[in-house]
């Protein structure tokens, strides 16, 4: 399957399926915000859905480029297991939006992990996103690379940004 993603389909496909994640789940994101979901018929921040996933056994790693703002901070307090289990790390070169569900599945796109790029954002105040859905293994393969390359600080050395980066990964 490979599927191309534009509008509000980062949301009810994407998300339904991140929420979904068994195993682990990986987000890559330049910016991430107070981003909130429908899960059932209740709205909530998707940090609940991240924290619920990890009360469950999931792996989630999160990379972001920069820090986000007080109402994520909000958010994040609301949910104690983020801060004990959340495996997370900045980087201020990232600016890819992968999202990797059980290693079967990526997103590969445009859209931010924010109300406007992929949230409950009414269709008068999105952004315009575009994006590919897939299981195919060689694309979810090279997704993995990627993320995992700047997880592991391969990157770190050669960036040239040591000097702003607030957390640096290595």
């Amino acid at each position: 399957m490979i599927q191309f993603i534009s509008d509000s389909s980062h949301y009810t496909s994407v998300l339904d399926l991140a929420m979904k994640a068994m195993h682990s789940l990986w987000i890559g994101t330049a910016d991430i915000k107070d981003l909130y979901v429908l899960q059932g018929k209740i709205e909530k921040p998707f940090l609940g859905v991240l924290a619920e996933l990890l009360g469950k056994g999931v792996e989630v790693r999160l990379i972001h480029a920069k820090e986000p703002g007080p109402n994520f901070r909000a958010d994040f307090d609301r949910y104690p297991r983020l801060a004990k289990m959340l495996e997370r790390v900045m980087c201020p070169r990232v600016h890819f939006k992968i999202i990797v569900i059980d290693q079967t599945v990526c997103y590969v796109g445009s859209a931010n992990l924010t109300g406007a790029g992929m949230g409950m954002k009414s269709p008068h105040r999105r952004n315009f996103e575009a994006g590919i859905l897939t299981d195919e293994p060689s694309i979810v393969s090279a997704a993995i690379e990627e993320f995992d390359k700047v997880w592991r600080g391969s990157e770190c050395e050669k960036c040239q940004r040591r000097g702003v980066c607030p957390d640096p990964i290595v």
